[in-house]
């Protein structure tokens, strides 16, 4: 079984430095990158990209990664409030 990176990096003097995740409200989780994500199963999923967006409602078509499938989850009147 693989280990799971630590969620720290190092700064350019040794120093270590806590990455920034963020919850988005009926949305995804952002982590600050480039991340590794080990599932329980062992499935690895790695992003070079400086904000992974990790899915969260399990309806992503690439999980654990977010393609913005909790849209269609918001009610008409939910929407509505949060696009103005």
């Amino acid at each position: 079984m693989s280990k799971a990176p630590k969620i720290t990096q190092l700064t350019a003097d040794g120093e270590c430095e806590a990455r920034v995740v963020r919850q988005v409200r009926g949305g995804p989780t952002l982590v600050e990158g480039p991340v590794r994500i080990v599932e329980d199963d062992g499935a690895e999923t790695v992003s070079d990209r400086f904000v992974v967006a990790v899915c969260r409602c399990h309806r992503s078509a690439l999980y654990p990664l977010c393609d913005t499938s909790h849209r269609a989850l918001r009610t008409p009147k939910a929407a509505a409030r949060t696009d103005t």
